[in-house]
């Protein structure tokens, strides 16, 4: 594979004595979920003290993040590195091969690491053929949906390897990639939440640390006495997010309230399924799907909300979670995942059914003071989540990684 890439910008800065080489990793930048938010936030951490290079699938348009992050990238702040043109041509003629970007990606950042004296993926497990870091959100959807459980004791070499694939203990992505679970368990491992080191040790046997995923922006201060009486649910609109289950959950919360009322917040991830809800709920007035808002109708239609709901169970981490916190909303979130986490393991925030869910609910909303305890300790949280702190962990972290120029070229191919 050629190991040519397409270079769109590239700016030299000012050294200094510790600077490093930065070479970060994500095969999609659109600012569409919290994945793609941690590398735009690794970003803006590393671009004055080191230079950094990123290594995506497509153009980055540093406005729409902009836009929609809240945050304040230029492009004059970093490179932008593509794979060869015929490459991307080729895996964008069926979704089915959407798996392989990852896998291309990690072949080509082995062939150019010893430009660069530290390889950060923020895309989950990683191989980059020397030691680095690897940022991992999703270990439960990326390895047992997308691309298989992985056996870690697996001795996958070439052509043995070709028997693993057969047998689904190796993926087309390994392949495509060289991928050695080996290489990879040695990498410096950041989890976004507890939650997911848990499943990351079950899995590969390996210590990881917890870096919380960053709020963005800022959010006005309104009284809980002026807000309206209802929910806000934001993420992406996909299946994943268990958008109808929250309908069915504030539609029996309504027998109970009857000026309960929800507002659907997200970026449209799959037609069919947006199509879906709205046939759902194109007879409930008291409901209201936004799609692709900006990040100032976003952040204005959290403020002017007293109450937050999460429906997907076990999400690793649950970014929407924390910005309505980060709002002042009370959110109510599955029992299980990383939003538990989030609201501190609460059990008055907590469900595990629809039923649970209801109940819970209706005794927040109807019990005042059971409204300000809960405010109180969701108050004593939102630090966790800044932006200025996920900075400060991911500064120290890359300040700390040993200087090793020219790493790539201890890399050998399967």
């Amino acid at each position: 594979m050629s190991a040519n890439l397409s270079l769109l910008k590239s700016d030299r800065f000012p050294k200094c004595q510790d600077e490093k080489r930065v070479l970060v990793i994500h095969p999609d930048l659109r600012p569409s979920g919290g994945g793609s938010l941690v590398a735009v936030c690794i970003i803006e951490a590393l671009k004055r003290k080191h230079t950094v290079s990123v290594l995506t699938w497509s153009r980055v348009d540093v406005n729409a993040i902009n836009r929609i992050f809240g945050t304040a990238l230029k492009e004059s702040e970093f490179t932008v590195r593509l794979p060869p043109i015929f490459l991307r041509i080729i895996v964008k003629l069926h979704s089915y091969l959407w798996p392989l970007r990852y896998g291309i990606l990690l072949r080509l950042c082995k062939r150019m690491s010893h430009d660069f004296d530290l390889i950060i993926s923020v895309n989950n497990e990683a191989d980059f053929g020397c030691r680095g870091i690897q940022y991992i959100h999703d270990p439960p959807y990326w390895i047992n949906n997308v691309y298989g459980r992985p056996r870690p004791s697996a001795k996958l070499l070439f052509p043995t390897h070709m028997w693993a694939l057969f047998k689904g203990k190796y993926r087309p992505w390994m392949l495509v990639a060289g991928f050695s679970y080996d290489r990879m368990k040695n990498n410096v491992t950041l989890v976004n939440s507890d939650w997911t080191r848990t499943k990351i040790k079950e899995i590969y046997g390996i210590e990881a640390t917890t870096v919380y995923p960053p709020v963005v922006g800022s959010f006005p201060n309104v009284s809980w006495r002026d807000r309206e009486n209802g929910f806000v649910c934001i993420g992406r609109i996909s299946p994943w997010k268990e958008l109808q289950k929250v309908v069915q959950i504030i539609t029996e919360v309504r027998t109970r309230v009857p000026d309960a009322h929800l507002h659907i917040i997200g970026t449209t991830w799959e037609r069919g399924y947006s199509n879906y809800l709205q046939n759902l709920v194109q007879d409930c007035p008291w409901i209201i799907i936004s799609e692709n808002t900006s990040r100032n109708e976003l952040v204005r239609l959290i403020s002017m909300h007293r109450y937050g709901i999460h429906g997907m169970v076990d999400e690793p981490f649950g970014l929407a979670v924390a910005e309505m916190i980060q709002g002042g909303c009370i959110v109510f979130v599955p029992r299980r995942g990383g939003p538990a986490e989030i609201v501190g393991g609460d059990d008055r925030l907590l469900y595990g059914t629809v039923e649970e869910a209801v109940r819970r609910i209706v005794r927040v909303m109807m019990n005042h003071d059971e409204q300000v305890s809960v405010l109180r300790f969701l108050a004593s949280r939102k630090d966790q989540f800044s932006r200025e702190l996920f900075m400060h962990h991911i500064q120290q972290i890359v300040g700390e990684f040993p200087k090793s120029k020219g790493s790539g070229r201890s890399f050998q191919s399967n």
